[in-house]
């Protein structure tokens, strides 16, 4: 597996590749790997001739700044499963290699970055959107690979390459769960034993949804149902709790008639966590 430090390095990799006439696929993680990021790595693997993965901890889309710091990293660790996957080369440049000191550019997604979670924390799709855009342009992947547990995100970039015109297909893969059905997230690791335990009122209250949703209800009746059920941990501090158009992630109005998106945004201790499931009513 090649390590490359600087863009040139990686793309100087990426036209060996195409020279080949082989297919890249691109798998952008902010490091400290887990099964998720390798469920995304093999199923890369599956479709493209060639995977790059990246790792960089993007300052820019993080609003607090002890939350950038409690990041968890481990670059070798990282480097080991990557290899172990046979992942061919992985892009980890530092901040200075990513942003040019003088940088005024960012992109927009201009609605979708002040719906819902780009509400509760202002100017992180702003941050996503444009180093995402950043490493399509320096990798230059035919394919690009992201877990569906960050959905809005999801929907995100595939609007921004959309509108955009970036040629690089948009993969979603499901959420990879724990045996318990936590959603595997680099965040688990800083949970305390009591907050772990807690947290696995998300994937029950995700099945609690999915299966009031077909039973004609409306989705400001299904938020409040939901938001019952996940106050009973007392652990949980609720941040937002949204059932959306699954396609446009437009409010609903009336009663669910189609495919839903159920979307949790909860704390525990000092944790955010995240983790969404489609309901369809039909």
């Amino acid at each position: 597996m090649q390590i490359c430090r600087t863009k040139a390095e990686v793309r100087e990799a990426v036209r060996g590749y195409r020279r080949a006439g082989e297919h890249v696929g691109l798998v952008p993680t902010m490091g400290y790997l887990h099964d998720g990021h390798m469920t995304l790595v093999r199923t890369a693997k599956a479709k493209c001739d060639r995977v790059v993965a990246t790792i960089f901890v993007n300052p820019t889309q993080f609003g607090d700044s002890a939350d950038l710091d409690a990041y968890p990293r481990d670059e070798a660790r990282d480097f080991a499963l990557l290899e172990a996957e046979g992942v061919d080369a992985v892009f980890c440049p530092d901040v200075d290699e990513m942003y040019h000191p003088l940088k005024q550019t960012t992109v927009v997604t201009e609605r979708l970055e002040h719906m819902l979670m780009g509400a509760l924390r202002p100017d992180h799709y702003k941050g996503v959107c444009t180093v995402v855009t950043k490493l399509f342009n320096i990798v230059g992947a035919d394919e690009a690979f992201f877990g569906e547990k960050d959905y809005q995100q999801l929907l995100v970039l595939r609007t921004m390459a959309r509108d955009l015109d970036i040629p690089v297909g948009i993969n979603g893969v499901p959420t990879v769960r724990e045996v318990d059905g936590l959603a595997m997230s680099s965040r688990n690791v800083r949970l305390s034993a009591e907050d772990r335990q807690a947290a696995l009122i998300l994937n029950k209250a995700l099945a609690y949804g999915d299966y009031e949703a077909s039973d004609g209800r409306t989705a400001a009746d299904l938020e409040s149902s939901i938001r019952t059920f996940i106050e009973k941990e007392p652990r949980a501090e609720i941040e937002t709790i949204d059932v959306r158009d699954a396609a446009t992630l437009e409010p609903i109005e009336g009663q669910i008639t189609a495919p839903a998106v159920i979307l949790l945004a909860v704390r525990f201790g000092d944790v955010l966590l995240i983790d969404q499931r489609v309901a369809d009513p039909s």
